[in-house]
């Protein structure tokens, strides 16, 4: 029996270039498009294709495991009621289909998988020869830096599809792109493809209206159809600061200065990501100077890590749940294993506060923050996109965050925020630091009267 790839189906006129690329053996490609232009349909027949081509590994990647099981392994064609992934890879050439795994193993020793970006280094087996990044705007950036060496060194390649999340690494990736010899980029609107009738289009803004309000409404439609970077990423906690960051600034070079002592706040985890903040508190300002956070390491390796930073430290923040004892560490706390690193006295637990009285602690420090913008790329990215939950039958935000790959920076810059007033005493000084920093109104209310503690003796 001959199968003829791609299966019953042939790209759009407006999706030609991308494919075309493609076959002539392209191997970086980042398309940003419209909703329901196909993108995930293009890259579902192309993965067929190159799994054929070449027996390897290759995944698709979306932002979350679980929501890669509803929008790819599970998505059903409306308009022939067959499930996508069996739309593009025949019965006919698999070998086994996984359904728990979201993997098929084809005859002919290839293996292709749907995968979230939220565990990206945690899959076994053969590192992959192609992967989709689908929506990548949402996707842990750090995925991308994961596996381009992987890609780089077994000949792979990689393609970005998405719609814009305003100015974040998808943004960077599409304008670095467009300036590299041998990259495929394009930039799509419904304008541009005629997909949408005009009336049909307005009645699509019109139920973003409706759904969001009139400015968040116009908002979404402009991103999602007209590819807008410049429109606010819904329910964004600190679009607004993390913008005026922007704008003022301080989202640039910030050095190391030696004359002053570095801070850290942690979020820990895991199983999950554990992210670490830098920063330096001079004249007032938070000066963020390093970020850092990766997956499934033990406490030596954090201990370690900020050993071979190289700054002078004068106190690592941790969660409350660094006191956690469990079995698998012998029965010690994070807090206990890494005072066998750094000691007791540099350490120090981050005092209680809500979820969301820390969360406005932060629009108030993110006032006073510089950030060096390329070692914290990641940290601004998540702090960047952090957001509100979104229920779809009330049709409003939640006063929650979606739990995914910005949540660990999220959390760990509240630590930050809420730590970074504490006094410390200075030994290299004869005064406290935090006095020297502080005016007479910051030392008596902070940025507000319902935030700060009072003055505490040291």
């Amino acid at each position: 029996m001959r199968i003829r790839l791609p299966n019953n189906w042939q790209p759009r006129p407006y999706q030609l270039r991308l494919w075309s690329y493609l076959e002539r053996g392209g191997k970086r490609a980042i398309e940003i498009a419209h909703r329901r232009w196909g993108k995930d349909e293009v890259c579902l027949h192309w993965g067929a294709v190159a799994s054929h081509m070449r027996p390897a590994t290759y995944w698709h990647m979306l932002p979350l495991a679980t929501q890669a099981r509803k929008a790819i392994w599970e998505a059903v064609n409306p308009h022939t009621g067959i499930r996508r992934i069996d739309e593009a890879f025949p019965k006919a050439l698999r070998e086994t289909t996984r359904e728990q795994e979201m993997m098929i193993r084809f005859k002919n020793g290839s293996t292709w998988q749907v995968v979230g970006s939220d565990n990206y280094n945690a899959l076994v087996g053969s590192p992959p020869a192609g992967v989709v990044f689908s929506e990548f705007a949402l996707n842990n950036p750090a995925s991308w830096s994961y596996l381009r060496p992987i890609l780089a060194e077994n000949g792979g390649w990689a393609l970005f599809i998405t719609t814009p999340r305003g100015k974040n690494h998808a943004h960077k990736l599409y304008e670095s792109a467009r300036r590299t010899p041998g990259w495929f980029a394009e930039l799509q609107s419904a304008d541009d493809t005629g997909v949408f009738s005009d009336e049909l289009l307005e009645r699509e803004r019109q139920e973003q209206i409706d759904l969001y309000g009139e400015d968040a409404g116009n908002a979404l439609f402009e991103q999602e159809y007209h590819c807008s970077f410049e429109a606010a990423i819904l329910g964004a906690f600190y679009g607004k600061e993390m913008g005026a960051c922007r704008s003022s600034g301080r989202i640039t070079k910030v050095s190391y200065d030696p004359d002053f002592p570095v801070f850290t706040a942690w979020d820990l985890g895991y199983t999950d990501d554990t992210a670490i903040w830098f920063w330096q508190v001079i004249a007032g300002e938070v000066r963020v100077i390093d970020y850092h956070y990766s997956h499934g390491h033990d406490v030596p390796f954090y201990a370690d890590l900020i050993k071979r930073k190289g700054y002078e430290y004068a106190k690592h923040w941790l969660p409350h749940d660094a006191r956690a004892k469990t079995l698998a560490s012998g029965g010690k706390s994070v807090q206990e294993q890494l005072a066998e690193s750094v000691g007791w006295g540099k350490l120090a637990i981050v005092p209680s506060l809500s979820v969301q009285d820390g969360i406005q602690a932060a629009r108030q420090v993110l006032k006073r923050c510089w950030f060096d913008e390329d070692a914290c790329f990641d940290g601004i990215e998540a702090l960047t996109q952090y957001r509100r939950e979104f229920d779809q039958d009330r049709r409003m935000f939640r006063d929650s965050a979606l739990h995914d790959w910005t949540s660990h920076g999220a959390d760990a810059f509240r630590m930050l925020a809420i730590a970074w007033r504490e006094p410390y005493k200075d030994d290299r000084r004869a005064e406290p630091k935090y006095f020297e920093q502080m005016t007479a109104d910051d030392l008596f209310w902070g940025e507000s009267k319902s935030t700060f503690s009072g003055i505490r003796r040291i």
